[in-house]
């Protein structure tokens, strides 16, 4: 017994309910508070990387523009020097040299749209919505097959395609479902 009248818990006795309750009570206050200074980080953390990648953003736009017409004055001198060379230097009429630059500009402008539009499949997040709709979660969580199915999304992706090719899957308000 201590000099207060307590029974002190022994090397073979447990703490008593009441200090178990209040290490219990501790310990969440500690967790409550990790929780909230590690979501604090974290919107902090957000909060400036959204700031750079704005800031980013307007840079990459004004110097894109700035590459975009320094391009174009390029590519416009390099065809004017192209058609005199082929006026002068071959003799070529000048329709025929103006139309050969033409074409070259146009296969040009082709073959830049055919890998614009080859990339900008990749927008589409396709590998995301699946691992998505896998968990249930997006529009086409009812097409998917569930997280422990052995089949695999890209499959099951290219099966819902397959099905519903001559008919696209509507959402609820009968707009079409883009297949991932």
């Amino acid at each position: 017994m201590s000099e207060s009248g307590e029974r002190e818990p022994g090397p073979d006795k447990a703490p008593g309910i009441d200090e178990a309750v209040r290490e219990l009570g501790a310990t969440s206050r500690a967790t409550l508070r990790a929780g909230r200074d590690a979501g604090k980080a974290f919107r902090i953390l957000v909060s400036a990387d959204i700031a750079l990648a704005r800031s980013a953003f307007g840079r990459t736009l004004a110097l894109t523009g700035v590459a975009i017409a320094f391009g174009a004055s390029a590519w416009l001198l390099l065809m004017a020097t192209l058609i005199v060379g082929l006026t002068r230097g071959l003799g070529m009429p000048w329709t025929l040299a103006l139309l050969l630059t033409a074409l070259l500009s146009v296969g040009a402008t082709v073959a830049a749209a055919w890998g614009a539009m080859r990339y900008f499949e990749h927008t589409r997040f396709k590998a995301t919505r699946r691992q998505l709709a896998r968990l249930g979660i997006g529009e086409l969580a009812g097409l998917m097959p569930d997280a422990g199915t052995p089949v695999s999304g890209e499959d099951a992706a290219e099966a819902v395609a397959e099905a519903t090719e001559d008919k696209p899957v509507k959402k609820g308000l009968g707009i079409d479902v883009t297949p991932p």
